[in-house]
């Protein structure tokens, strides 16, 4: 069912059938948010706590790394683990990295702790660009031009905002400043590379990661530009500033999954996010839904399949495995200090629950469409015997990627 296929035609938008909410309130879009909720911290997040002065960090954390700084040479005879393949990985990471490293000095990383700034002044005068849905329309068409997969667009929720920003520097807590006329949020998709995650895990599959930080810091740019040449504020955020899965789900791109990422039709999980904060007037996009709750329910591929047992196979709830995780929400939740202690015992991200998905698959397919109608459908469980018996999420030797 995975043809590891990924082309130009890969990437277009696939017509795929959900169901859209008539509305984008915390029902419509699956959350349960409790009185127990609190804000979250980024200190609190777990690549935080590994780089700031707690029990996470240690040697094999530095290592970890370090390691995209500088290829791991023969540290094991693993294929998808050598210099040729850290080589290949790190060089993907190369353009995220320039704008995570550029402002070091001033306590920044760009993209990763802190908004993207390689930015200009716009322009004085805002141009009135017609009623919010065609306004909507000339930004999405040139954030597709720039290289978005996705886009989607939400309104603002202080709620999932940080309260304060990670500083390097430090090992604390500094300040998360958004200019209060932000009201909207357009959401960015880029999706990985399915042959390299095919590999997972292996240092190789963290290419797929890496180009997909690369390209969303080139589109984020692009698209911010734009909307600031238009006269409107943009502020381009990767992994800083706030949680980006809420207003993926609110921005209608997917559905959240067992494994604690956003599942979207197009590009199942194989998909990593960016967003723009902005004034400018949007027309909102609302939720969507094509069976993921109900097969998630039903399915423990990520969680069998997890080298780490991060992902519980269970109901979602409000348990929290440690801090690293966001207080007083229903959902199901990933115990971030196990994954992440696999990613130090590899020396690499993993990705082998985005393999191991059921929906990451190539849905230029005619059969890979008709499989994601019938997971969306009383028949699901016919649809996971399919995706077993067709060798669905099955890893691909590192090898075989490279062509000699």
């Amino acid at each position: 069912m995975h043809t590891g296929r990924n082309d130009a035609g890969r990437r277009a938008r696939t017509r795929i059938p959900v169901r859209v909410a008539t509305d984008d309130t915390d029902a419509s879009a699956g959350f349960a948010v409790n009185n127990e909720f609190e804000r979250f911290s980024q200190v609190d997040d777990v690549f935080s706590r590994s780089r700031g002065n707690t029990e996470l960090r240690d040697e094999k954390a530095d290592r970890f790394y370090s390691t995209y700084r500088q290829p791991l040479a023969n540290w094991r005879a693993a294929k998808g683990f050598r210099q040729l393949d850290y080589a290949f990985r790190n060089a993907t990471w190369h353009v995220a990295d320039i704008f995570a490293e550029l402002y070091e000095d001033d306590d920044r990383r760009d993209g990763f702790l802190d908004p993207l700034s390689m930015l200009r002044e716009g322009a004085e005068q805002r141009l009135d660009c017609g009623p919010p849905a065609d306004a909507t329309k000339l930004l999405k068409h040139a954030a597709k031009t720039a290289g978005a997969d996705l886009v989607g667009v939400t309104g603002y929720d202080e709620r999932w905002t940080y309260t304060e920003r990670f500083s390097a520097a430090t090992g604390q807590g500094k300040p998360n400043p958004l200019p209060i006329e932000v009201d909207t949020v357009i959401v960015i998709g880029q999706a990985m590379d399915e042959r390299l995650i095919e590999t997972a895990p292996s240092a190789l599959s963290g290419a797929a990661t890496g180009m997909g930080y690369s390209q969303d810091a080139v589109v984020l740019l692009t698209t911010a530009q734009f909307i600031r040449n238009l006269g409107y504020t943009a502020i381009a955020s990767m992994n800083d500033t706030s949680l980006a899965i809420p207003y993926a789900i609110k921005a209608g791109l997917g559905e959240y999954g067992k494994h604690g990422l956003v599942i979207t039709p197009e590009f199942g999980t194989s998909v990593r996010f960016g967003k723009i904060f902005t004034d400018m007037p949007l027309a909102k996009d609302r939720p969507i839904e094509f069976g993921v709750a109900a097969m998630c329910t039903i399915c423990n591929a990520c969680s069998k399949a997890c080298p780490s047992r991060a992902i519980p196979d269970s109901a979602p709830s409000t348990t929290r495995h440690n801090k690293s995780n966001i207080k007083g929400i229903r959902k199901w939740s990933i115990d971030g200090e196990k994954c992440f202690s696999y990613w130090t015992k590899i020396n690499s991200d993993c990705s082998v629950c985005v393999r191991a998905c059921p929906y990451t698959r190539d849905y230029t397919q005619r059969r890979n469409r008709a499989w994601l109608r019938l997971a969306d459908s009383p028949l699901r469980r016919l649809a996971l015997r399919l995706d077993r018996r067709f060798g669905g999420g099955k890893r691909v030797m590192a090898e075989t990627w490279w062509p000699v």
